[in-house]
């Protein structure tokens, strides 16, 4: 269950209107960096959560944020084309702020929206949820929420220095210390799991020795024509999770050249992919 008080989180204020960063704020909202992936990804998750209910309430509580992320960007968006006409004729060639909008910037933010937001990135691409992570593993789930976050961030990092208006850099200022704080609570969730047992590899609950270890930390080498590999802290000395040492070796081939065997009449092939009885029927 939702509530509202109807209120924005933080101020939303633009000074002067400009809808070609309306479309860049789109996005900020449809974006696969953008609000509604995070707060759909934290939702599902929260769903699905099993285990200590503190991590519910906290990704719950944190969706709830993202929510009103999504309102203060679509109210940003609608205030940055405030101005345009609602007639495609001289007006639009004379004002600056329509010309945007009818020239090409984003037609679908007038025709579909009556100059709003929509649920689309800046190429007016729909967000389709195929980004959504939840996976039900409460440590994989974290990793993929601060690789949001890093992203959320870095795109609001741009637009920040994609606008001049005072207004528009408060609102940006603001979200990106809230992308911040969820860098740093998804890295809490792990460091307080890490004290209880090791999160790495995930999931931590299958046992290793039923994995090849062989290959558990060794680092393969493809490069072509007996070139070096890249070395690194991934390359020697003890891993990451303090259960094995890093190696690194050139990469060779152990499986066979793969035969398939000929095709199967009832996918109907080429006579040529046919078994020999069956391509003079």
């Amino acid at each position: 269950m939702f509530y509202t008080d109807y209120k924005l989180q933080f101020p939303v204020r633009v000074e002067t209107p400009d809808p070609t960063f309306a479309r860049a704020l789109q996005q900020a909202i449809g974006g696969i960096e953008g609000e509604i992936r995070v707060a759909m990804q934290y939702m599902f998750q929260a769903w699905g959560m099993r285990g200590p209910s503190k991590y519910r309430d906290l990704l719950l509580n944190t969706a709830a944020e993202e929510l009103g992320h999504i309102e203060m960007l679509a109210t940003a968006v609608a205030l940055n084309l405030e101005g345009a006409p609602l007639k495609l004729q001289e007006e639009g060639a004379q004002d600056a702020a329509v010309g945007s909008v009818m020239g090409g910037r984003n037609f679908r933010q007038f025709l579909s929206a009556g100059l709003s937001a929509l649920p689309v990135d800046a190429d007016g691409v729909p967000f389709d949820m195929s980004h959504i992570y939840a996976s039900g593993n409460i440590a994989g789930d974290m990793y993929a929420n601060i690789t949001a976050e890093g992203t959320g961030r870095t795109l609001a990092t741009r637009l920040y220095h994609m606008t001049g208006d005072s207004g528009m850099r408060e609102m940006l200022a603001y979200l990106i210390a809230r992308d911040t704080m969820h860098q740093n609570q998804w890295l809490a969730v792990i460091e307080e799991l890490e004290a209880e047992r090791p999160q790495a590899p995930v999931p931590n609950s299958f046992p290793q020795e039923e994995e090849n270890q062989d290959f558990s930390y060794a680092f393969l080498g493809f490069a072509a024509d007996g070139a070096e590999p890249p070395r690194g802290r991934w390359s020697d000395g003890a891993s990451i999770d303090g259960r094995g040492t890093f190696s690194i070796r050139p990469m060779e081939p152990m499986g066979e050249v793969p035969d398939l065997g000929p095709g199967s009449p009832a996918t109907f092939p080429q006579t040529s992919q046919l078994p020999e009885e069956d391509q003079n029927k």
